[in-house]
């Protein structure tokens, strides 16, 4: 496997001195990353296709962009893959084809021949399309031995639109997935966010999909405000650094869950991702250093995974993480970076939602607030 990391910024096209020695004539994966008001104003994908002429190419609208240990606003970062014994396949569906995000994310799956697969990445729409359902409908058609990880593409902090595209101008609604077929392939995966639980743990009592109405039979959002105390001032903005912890039935490891926004007169919140009736709730809050150290924890958990140092490090963070980090976003990459002992090429981006399994071995999931990274390394 060979890689090569570019990045475009004020009109000039920069390869990562770390590249391996890889033509561009010869590349049959593009990954490219990209602010939204870039791909609206850029003809992007007519770029990508003169340079990389041969290569499957995925585009993932962003929170901001991952260009080994930088990180972008309103630039772009791209990694473009060849393999000696893999096979790339990739498909798409568009959400405006199927009645919900579950038969989506069946219809995806489903798309790709199962013998010899291996792995599928997937970048899908991160705002008409229910992250929680689309991996319900993954998982509820490929199996165990198929990993699948990726993550929403964002929009900034604006929450407006997303866009993604395959071989094609990117656009709102669509669902990629690419998949890699042989057992060459290996490929790890590390999942964590470092945030702290505080209060008391609570029972979701009503809710309707990703909708959170009542805790232990109270208004969930005054209780909210309650915890937040001051901090409720600056609501739906501050919703972003106060995310909910939350156990599912029959995961021991609670997965994070983002705040969206608020209705103040349903009393409601509206999340990232499904809370179901019945599910262990508490509140969360960052912790600068912790962040920071949940990145190295993600990176170990995805290289401890491969018995070899990876070539590709594709890292898919949250845009809360960003926005609370600011200024400090670069550390939580820049972790990552020691942990691969600055050998291994990065890119990626800040998302709306984040998809890997919580443990090796389990099936994926829908995370928020994370850092999430999947490794690629392909054996002789």
């Amino acid at each position: 496997m060979k890689a090569a990391l570019y990045k475009f910024q004020s009109g000039q096209w920069q390869r990562h001195p770390q590249s391996q020695p890889l033509s561009e004539d010869a590349a049959r994966l593009v990954l490219c990353f990209a602010s939204r008001s870039a791909l609206e104003t850029s003809p992007i994908y007519s770029q990508l296709h003169t340079r990389f002429p041969h290569a499957e190419i995925v585009i993932c609208s962003t929170a901001g962009e991952i260009y080994h240990t930088e990180v972008l606003d309103d630039g772009l970062s791209l990694v473009a893959l060849d393999f000696d014994a893999t096979e790339v396949v990739t498909r798409s569906v568009h959400i405006s084809n199927y009645s919900n995000s579950y038969e989506a994310g069946t219809a995806l799956i489903q798309a790709f021949a199962m013998e010899n697969l291996s792995h599928v990445l997937v970048f899908s729409d991160g705002s008409h399309v229910n992250g929680s359902e689309l991996v319900r409908g993954m998982n509820a058609t490929t199996s165990h031995s198929v990993l699948v990880t990726g993550g929403l593409a964002g929009d900034g902090d604006r929450f407006e639109s997303t866009f993604v595209g395959l071989n094609g101008h990117p656009e709102q609604g669509l669902i990629v997935g690419v998949g890699f077929y042989g057992d060459k392939l290996q490929v790890g995966h590390g999942s964590q966010g470092g945030w702290e639980t505080f209060g008391l743990e609570r029972m979701v009592t009503r809710s309707d999909g990703n909708v959170l109405f009542e805790m232990d039979d109270k208004n969930a959002l005054e209780l909210y405000k309650r915890y937040l105390g001051t901090e409720a001032e600056s609501l739906p903005g501050a919703a972003l650094l106060f995310p909910l912890a939350v156990k599912l039935p029959g995961i021991t490891a609670p997965i994070v869950r983002t705040i969206l926004s608020i209705d103040p007169d349903k009393g409601s919140m509206t999340f990232a991702g499904d809370i179901p009736e019945g599910a262990s709730v508490r509140f969360m809050r960052a912790n600068f250093d912790k962040l920071t150290i949940a990145a190295s924890g993600a990176a170990t958990q995805s290289f401890r995974q491969g018995s070899q140092q990876p070539g590709f490090a594709l890292l898919i963070s949250c845009i809360g993480r960003k926005m609370i980090l600011k200024s400090r976003t670069e550390e939580e990459v820049e972790a990552v970076d020691e942990i691969f002992g600055h050998h291994t090429l990065l890119s990626g981006f800040y998302s709306y939602g984040e998809l890997s399994p919580l443990l090796d071995g389990m099936s994926c999931q829908l995370h928020n607030q994370t850092m999430t990274i999947t490794t690629f390394h392909e054996v002789e």
